[in-house]
């Protein structure tokens, strides 16, 4: 019996354009969170801080977030459950 080699699939089930979240960031969230897609990140959720947008995405090697200017911290101090 020989054993086939199945077809690589992507994890991710939609692209982050057609994420929930994706219609509640901000124009400069959009593009800083395209670049980091290539690294894998995906868009978890959005939160609200002190009435500003937060994006909150993660890979395998840990999370980011995203401010509303696009700002990108590599080292957020933020618990995700």
């Amino acid at each position: 019996m020989q054993l086939q080699k199945q077809p690589f699939n992507d994890r991710r089930q939609e692209s982050p354009e057609h994420s929930v979240w994706w219609k509640k960031l901000s124009l400069a969230q959009k593009f800083s969170a395209g670049s980091l897609g290539k690294f894998g990140y995906e868009l978890l959720f959005i939160r609200n801080e002190n009435g500003r947008s937060i994006a909150v995405l993660s890979n395998n090697s840990g999370s980011v977030i995203i401010t509303e200017d696009g700002e990108i911290n590599g080292s957020p101090d933020i618990i995700i459950r």
